[in-house]
């Protein structure tokens, strides 16, 4: 009985210290959830330093992808990811990977320069954009439909070159 009485009081112990996470100033933040409007975020390209608003990207279908060069599953998919935006060349199809590394450019263009891998890198500089969709690790991924409603999320690596995904992409492209 006392084991038990001390199992229920650790199991309070850790609810109260785990339960509230969120500070009152990221609850007014848009949740980004599955079948709802997409937050508009605005990014930063690695490659030109321009600036991309993921509303202006309506009309295309989107895979918005939360990234790090240290995350080893991050890492596994880019190879699967580069595939995917080839086969979607001349398609109404926009790739957005948001890294999420301190380093910005210098560890991205190192990280690609290293492997020979090549994305559409952005950079989330104030952290908006994490915030915004509430990102809690990497990757993280979430599909935009033409109309910029998030159809589906993702967490953790995925195999982005599969049959199934472009055809599900293609899906709703039409």
């Amino acid at each position: 009985m006392t084991q038990r009485i001390i199992c229920l009081f650790m199991v309070w112990i850790l609810l109260s210290i785990f339960g509230c996470t969120k500070s009152e100033s990221d609850k007014s933040l848009p949740v980004a959830k599955e079948n709802s409007q997409a937050p508009d975020i605005s990014v930063i390209s690695v490659t030109d330093g321009s600036t991309l608003k993921l509303s202006d990207l309506k009309g295309r279908v989107v895979l918005l992808n939360f990234w790090a060069t240290w995350c080893p599953p991050c890492r596994q998919e880019i190879p699967s990811m580069m595939k995917l935006e080839k086969a979607m060349i001349g398609r109404p199809f926009q790739m957005v990977a948001v890294s999420v590394d301190e380093g910005g450019k210098p560890v991205i263009e190192s990280l690609f320069k290293e492997t020979g891998y090549k994305l559409p890198a952005y950079l989330d500089l104030e952290g908006k954009a994490v915030r915004s969709y509430g990102i809690t690790g990497v990757p993280e991924s979430f599909i935009l439909d033409k109309n910029g409603v998030i159809v589906k999320k993702i967490i953790g690596g995925f195999d982005w070159d599969s049959p199934d995904v472009a055809s599900y992409l293609e899906g709703l492209m039409k």
